[in-house]
């Protein structure tokens, strides 16, 4: 399993239908931490992840041909990291292909559905968007 740390990726990034996204510096990442509340289970970690996953392919972009989410990857900190995460046991990284694919990620049903989630298991969120 790959280790992302924000800020770093390859050259080239292949979308999961095939696309290939070489202007790496028009990319958006959408950074996000969580705090999540007490007694919420590792089962309901794993579906909060993978609905949250499943959001690629579904969130277009705001100009045609545009891809919108390239991609998403979601989980808990390494255990070096959890003296340094500031009680935040839970993060994603959403990769958009432009930064105005912000706007129209935040509203699309699919994302309001992982919000709704995020909510119900979350006393806490942290997020930073950074264009390259």
């Amino acid at each position: 399993m790959p280790v992302y740390h924000v800020g770093m990726r390859s050259s080239l990034l292949t979308h999961e239908r095939g696309y290939r996204i070489t202007a790496l510096r028009d990319l958006t990442d959408s950074t996000v931490l969580f705090r999540l509340k007490p007694n919420v289970s590792q089962s309901q970690i794993a579906i909060w992840a993978q609905t949250a996953k499943e959001m690629v392919g579904k969130i277009p972009g705001d100009y045609p041909n545009y891809i919108g989410l390239v991609s998403l990857q979601a989980g808990q900190p390494l255990s070096i990291c959890i003296p340094r995460a500031k009680g935040f046991d839970m993060g994603l990284v959403a990769v958009l292909e432009k930064a105005e694919d912000v706007t129209t990620y935040a509203v699309h049903p699919a994302h309001l559905e992982v919000h709704k989630m995020r909510e119900e298991l979350c006393d806490d969120t942290l997020a930073y968007d950074l264009e390259f």
